[in-house]
């Protein structure tokens, strides 16, 4: 084992990657369900070291490895059944549009998913569209006969990108990406002079996550946890100049638009790399006060016979289920209705839909990002039982 401060940063290159953080036993694959329970206990786990880097403020997992990481079509995180994420996901698409004038325009998705978002902005702008992805499901797509928009069952590289593009859409891949640089630096050589070219980027907020403690954000499948510092400062190194740079859906992603420019070193701010600094050593200090915090609350509320759900069957939730391990608690709810009648890897939670609850009426309800509170108690507050929600 290399001891700290010897990895590279997958950000800039830089050796002074210093550990701050260790987790240890969670799931390799947080979205791929499974079948039964008996898969599902076996399912592969790793370990998650965050590093932080002091030249670009990036933050990477020093132990990941990508062999064992899965992205097939049994890949599961779709977030589109929530009214509240396709509220998100339309505002996204039009203010695009809107500042790139992207009508009858040619699109292509990196990381299109079940093909969503594309076949969205597609649809609003009158485009046609171009998505990779190995997890698409052509059955799945309810506009799988629109001859508008095609779906590749493949990552996106120099051998099968389309020729034209007017923007190129990359949402929630960069962090999964064992080598970003070398994946950006490739867009970079397909855009080639095409100056005019726009960038979508969006990725996790690890600003957000340090400073509102979401210990429950860490995964293996997150080679990367991008701050605003290091996304800057790695597509200014790959040539692109960044004309936009916000914090979205609540502060959780960083939403980036970008043109491709000449390179440019991005200097480091020494006051935000501080502030970040400070930032990872606060977590640190925190993560085993909120653990042991959560798992006192799950024993009490197992010794108390009480009926308890997560609600997230998503990563968040099988990470806080997968770190705690209290038990006292059967049962995830997931407005996704693919995930429902699986189970949580490792951990193995059965993973169910929010009808579930007029009958299994529960006492308690721990919601697994704020965020869709209201949305939530929308949906149970006329099923007739009384309930509490907590957040995790």
């Amino acid at each position: 084992m290399r001891p700290e401060g010897e990895w590279t940063c997958k950000g800039c290159a830089s050796p002074g990657v210093d550990l701050f953080l260790e987790v240890s036993g969670i799931p390799v694959n947080a979205n791929i369900l499974h079948a039964t329970r008996k898969d599902a206990l076996g399912a592969a786990k790793g370990d998650v070291a965050l590093g932080f880097c002091s030249e670009c403020g990036h933050i990477q997992n020093a132990r990941y490895t990508p062999r064992p990481v899965e992205y097939t079509v049994e890949y599961e995180n779709s977030l589109h059944f929530s009214p509240l994420f396709q509220d998100y996901a339309r505002s996204l698409a039009v203010g695009l549009i809107e500042r790139h004038d992207l009508y009858n325009k040619e699109i292509v998705e990196i990381g299109s998913g079940k093909g969503d978002f594309l076949n969205l902005i597609c649809e609003l702008g009158g485009n046609r569209g171009v998505g990779f992805d190995p997890t698409y499901i052509f059955e799945r797509d309810e506009n799988r006969d629109n001859d508008r928009v095609v779906f590749v069952n493949e990552k996106y590289s120099e051998k099968n990108a389309p020729s034209v593009c007017d923007m190129l859409v990359c949402r929630h891949v960069l962090e999964h990406l064992s080598h970003p640089k070398e994946f950006m630096m490739m867009i970079r050589s397909v855009i080639g002079e095409r100056r005019s070219m726009s960038v979508y980027l969006e990725v996790p907020n690890a600003d957000y996550m340090l400073r509102e403690r979401k210990y429950w954000d860490i995964i293996y499948e997150h080679a990367s946890y991008f701050t605003k510092a290091s996304v800057v400062s790695l597509l200014r190194a790959c040539s692109f100049e960044v004309t936009e740079l916000s914090e979205s859906f609540d502060g959780q992603f960083i939403s980036i638009e970008a043109r491709p420019s000449a390179a440019v070193r991005s200097l480091p701010d020494a006051e935000a790399i501080d502030g970040i600094r400070a930032e990872t050593a606060a977590f640190a200090d925190r993560y085993r006060i909120k653990v042991v915090s959560w798992n006192s609350a799950l024993r009490e509320i197992a010794s108390n016979s009480a009926r308890a759900v997560v609600w997230g069957g998503g990563s968040k939730g099988t990470t806080f289920l997968n770190i705690l391990r209290t038990g006292g608690i059967e049962y995830v709810v997931d407005i996704n209705p693919h995930k429902h009648g699986t189970f949580v890897p490792v951990s193995a939670q059965e993973i169910v839909g929010p009808g579930f609850l007029a009958e299994y009426r529960p006492e308690i309800i721990i919601v697994m990002n704020p965020v869709y509170i209201e949305e939530i108690w929308a949906l149970v507050k006329d099923m007739g039982f009384k309930t509490r929600l907590l957040t995790a």
